[in-house]
């Protein structure tokens, strides 16, 4: 495990209340005065917001976690930011959770943009744009597996070059993966091998899905995108060097998933490899 969390009191009492569907009002009353005095730690003003897209399916245990480390890391960091939550209609009921986190962290900070059933991760992320404020989107998977930690080292690298992308990888430097088998090692391994010879994309970690776009570039690169599923996440960096954007990376620490399934399974492995020989073939 590449992190270990230490919770104050008051933030486990939150999660567990928020889980099992019960906040009390004592948790709220002091998780909002935990929140006032995290978010007030430091004020940047330079103008830029970063809004954070976050679509959800069956994810009620992570999304309270993601969303308490997303604005500890933001809030410590100083940088104003809004967090939109793009549920496709889980079962499980992570739009009540989402409900209740926007009852705890206000509806400035906590914006919820569900949909009625799920349409894939491409269109999760268009309609999360209409609803955006800030000048530049982060997007990253809502499991834990990208940790919020990285998040002021993504801000620091774009602003170091004033790049177009920045996109975490698990291939250079101290980055890595944790919590896999070897089967999904040597499986995301393959696939990053493959898309470096036939695609040539002139970054580390194509199927990486933890990025940060300045707005107009991710409106940009959506529009032009075909592909769904995880082949997406390949496209839009393909996309990019088609356009000549320029992109930076910074080093991340990618986990298993704590809580749910993966969803990556046969048929979306056979989807990759149909996407990555069509782009190489039309790019």
């Amino acid at each position: 495990m590449a992190f270990t969390l230490k919770w104050p009191e008051v933030d486990r009492k939150l999660c567990v209340s928020v889980t099992s569907g019960s906040p009390s009002h004592s948790s709220n009353s002091n998780s909002s005065s935990t929140m006032a005095s995290r978010t007030s730690t430091r004020s940047r003003t330079n103008g830029d917001k970063y809004s954070v897209l976050l679509p959800t399916y069956n994810e009620r245990e992570n999304l309270p976690l993601i969303v308490w480390l997303l604005v500890k890391y933001f809030g410590e960091s100083g940088y104003e930011y809004e967090i939109i939550v793009i549920d496709d209609g889980s079962p499980d009921g992570t739009l009540e959770i989402a409900e209740q986190l926007q009852k705890i962290y206000g509806e400035d900070k906590i914006l919820l943009r569900p949909r009625a059933k799920k349409l894939g991760l491409g269109t999760a992320y268009i309609h999360g744009i209409k609803h955006t404020t800030g000048n530049f989107i982060f997007i990253m998977d809502a499991d834990l597996s990208h940790h919020p930690k990285f998040i002021p080292e993504f801000i620091e690298k774009q602003k170091e070059g004033n790049y177009d992308l920045v996109s975490g990888t698990r291939y250079q430097g101290n980055g890595g993966v944790y919590g896999w088998d070897v089967r999904r090692k040597l499986i995301s391994r393959g696939a990053n091998f493959l898309t470096q010879v036939l695609l040539r994309p002139g970054s580390s970690d194509l199927t990486g899905s933890f990025r940060l776009y300045k707005k107009e570039v991710l409106e940009g690169l959506i529009e032009r995108c075909v592909s769904k599923g995880y082949v997406f996440q390949m496209e839009m960096i393909v996309r990019a060097r088609q356009l000549d954007y320029s992109i930076g990376e910074v080093p991340i620490s990618f986990v298993d998933r704590l809580y749910g399934e993966s969803k990556l399974g046969g048929n979306e492995i056979v989807s990759f490899m149909k996407g990555l020989l069509t782009l190489f073939a039309t790019t």
